[in-house]
């Protein structure tokens, strides 16, 4: 029979209408289908102890629970991974997650360092994770690396080679960007070269207005190859900054040269003569923040007292150098600093980013050498003023271990923020604590302890 027209009745049923019987029939309607289900999934691990802090010898106990839109998820099972974090896992087991979650038998370790749990689950065709890390006595983790001989000779000579350069600053106003407090430039000085002749470091300064005198601030970037666009709030509230990059070339072009040169030249930059101390790709890096110093201290409207540094993950590990190389700096906001203890792995622990010597084809006698040259912690030993440092325990990039190892050798005055689940990121609250710390640090309204 072919039905040409239909509506339905009051009752839930469909009248139609056949032309070729002329007859009018009744039928049940489909009944809807329930509504199908998704939602958001979550995996949260967590130490037994609010502090996540352990001595060495005791054991720790490790909550996972798995929820559903905030709600217990149950009938599914968790694969459980527990060891010193970025090490091989020591403990692995598949358990099943009840509606109150479940409690894993950590264990312990027997020397300071961090021992991590990840938790993954399956569910609805996809993986989820999570994980957590716990302390053992961290403030009492040592480095293991070594400082060579000649490490404050070799570095004497870096800086009196570049004091020879004329800084031959060159500045571009960015209308654009400008703002009725603060001018905002393109700005680039000359910097050493690895090879023959000199090369450009380039950045974007800002700077109030307003006729005076003022702080100033050089912020030293992540890792990667990216354009800037200036620090205008601080500028904006009467302190100088300037952003800068590290690879010699503008940090104002279009978006794509950046990425053709991440994922082309520069790839894997970190890696480039790492066998031969004095052409190290972070030679001329580390020389270069000096230079960008030089130049902001050259400023009319700089102060001539106050100059702090900050930076995260690379540019933590810049800051740290910077702090230590150049005596002009007054203080330093540091997160989650790389380049620390690098030579980690070598003793059966996890060594700072970027990982140069988790693999073993890495471990040449020439990289581990030339890797001592630019070790943060042998920076880190040379730093005496006020520091703000900042980091999390769950942070994969950055192992806790080496930014420990190079904490705890800090001579000078420092404090640490802790943001416990933080992984390689800052939180609003960690921000913000630095900022103002920073602020007033700068303007002379406080002596951080």
């Amino acid at each position: 029979m072919r039905v040409i027209s239909a509506r339905k009745t009051a009752v839930g049923c469909v009248l139609g209408w056949s032309l070729a019987t002329g007859v009018c029939t009744l039928s049940k309607a489909a009944e809807p289908l329930p509504p199908e289900r998704t939602g958001t999934v979550r995996v949260r691990v967590s130490p037994d102890r609010p502090d996540w802090v352990y001595s060495p010898g005791q054991q720790v106990r490790f909550r996972v629970a798995v929820t559903l839109d905030e709600h217990p998820l149950t009938g599914t099972e968790a694969k459980i991974r527990i060891g010193p974090e970025a090490m091989p896992p020591t403990i692995e087991k598949t358990l099943a997650v009840s509606g109150g979650g479940l409690t894993v038998d950590g264990g312990t370790m027997k020397e300071p360092g961090f021992l991590r749990c990840f938790a993954t689950v399956d569910y609805g065709g996809k993986t989820y994770r999570g994980f957590a890390t716990a302390g053992f006595s961290p403030d009492a983790i040592q480095p293991t690396t070594e400082v060579p001989p000649d490490f404050d000779a070799f570095w004497a000579a870096g800086k009196a080679a570049l004091a020879k350069i004329p800084v031959d600053a060159r500045l571009t106003l960015l209308p654009e960007y400008c703002t009725s407090a603060a001018n905002v430039y393109h700005v680039n000085f000359r910097n050493i070269s690895l090879w023959e002749g000199t090369s450009r470091i380039y950045g974007i300064l800002c700077e109030p207005r307003a006729e005076g005198k003022y702080p100033a601030l050089l912020e030293v970037p992540g890792a990667g190859v990216s354009a800037y666009r200036g620090l205008i709030g601080p500028a904006e509230k009467g302190i100088i900054t300037l952003q800068i990059g590290i690879h010699g070339i503008p940090v104002n072009l279009d978006p794509s040269v950046y990425q053709a040169l991440d994922q082309g030249g520069l790839a894997g930059y970190l890696m480039f003569n790492l066998d031969t101390r004095d052409r190290y790709y972070l030679r001329r890096v580390f020389l270069g923040c000096i230079r960008a110093n030089d130049f902001l201290t050259s400023l009319p409207k700089w102060d001539g007292r106050n100059l702090a540094v900050k930076g995260a993950s690379q540019g933590g590990g810049l800051s740290i150098v910077t702090a230590a190389l150049d005596p002009r700096v007054t203080g330093l906001a540091v997160y989650f600093p790389a380049f620390c203890d690098n030579t980690g792995y070598l003793k059966g622990r996890a060594g700072g980013g970027p990982h140069f010597f988790r693999q073993e084809a890495n471990r040449t006698k020439e990289r581990v050498e030339v890797s001592k040259y630019y070790d943060v912690v042998n920076f880190g030993k040379r730093v005496n003023v006020p520091g703000i440092y900042t980091w999390g325990f769950n942070d994969e990039s950055c192992p806790p271990t080496s930014m420990f190892a190079a904490y705890n050798v800090i001579p000078g005055p420092k404090s640490l923020l802790l943001a416990l689940e933080a992984g390689h990121f800052s939180t609003t609250e960690q921000n913000e604590r630095v900022n103002v710390w920073l602020e007033r640090l700068l303007k002379g309204q406080e002596t951080p302890k």
